[in-house]
């Protein structure tokens, strides 16, 4: 067996705690920086999203700037999933309550899907929120906002632009309601 370095008996006491400390140090350093990489990580992201046009589902481009000043829920989601046609009527309603009130919350809907399949379904649902088609990259874009898993997710976002909450799976009377607290 062979002994560590920190208790070889050819390392001095002092050399011993200097080296222990030096470690500590290494591993508080990394550890403090990973939440200001994550920090930044994030707030690049948002401004990644608030810099994003992308085409509704007859083309027309959105500019997601355009929505920036009032709350926001921005629902990723896809014609194909079933808990995201699901909560689709859910997301409707709150949005045409809110549409009525000075400072009322906004919905957006990123759909990661092919625009054809996405028209038919607006078309069939008559939302009145925006949906914009991202197809597959909206699943890097989901990610990039602190999506881990499959759709439906959703981004809660401030008046100041910067994401307040995130929620995988459904939304939920709950979750809406909980929101408007925020």
């Amino acid at each position: 067996m062979h002994a560590s370095p920190l208790s070889a008996p050819s390392v001095p006491p002092v050399a011993r705690r200097r080296m222990l400390a030096g470690l500590i140090g290494l591993a508080g350093w990394a550890f403090a920086g990973a939440p200001a990489r994550s920090a930044l990580a994030q707030s690049a992201a948002e401004d990644a999203l608030w810099r994003l046009s992308l085409p509704q589902p007859d083309g027309t481009p959105l500019a997601l700037q355009s929505l920036r000043g009032k709350p926001l829920i921005v629902n990723f989601w896809a014609t194909w999933c079933p808990p995201c046609v699901k909560e689709m009527p859910l997301l409707d309603q709150f949005h045409k309550q809110q549409a009525h009130t000075a400072n009322g919350w906004q919905v957006v809907g990123i759909a990661v899907d092919s625009a054809a399949k996405v028209q038919a379904f607006v078309q069939r649902l008559e939302l009145g929120f925006p949906i914009l088609v991202a197809g597959p990259k909206g699943l890097e874009l989901a990610k990039s906002l602190g999506g881990q898993g499959p759709l439906p997710f959703t981004v809660v976002i401030g008046a100041d632009g910067r994401v307040l909450e995130r929620k995988a799976g459904m939304v939920q009377p709950e979750d809406l309601a909980r929101w408007q607290t925020l």
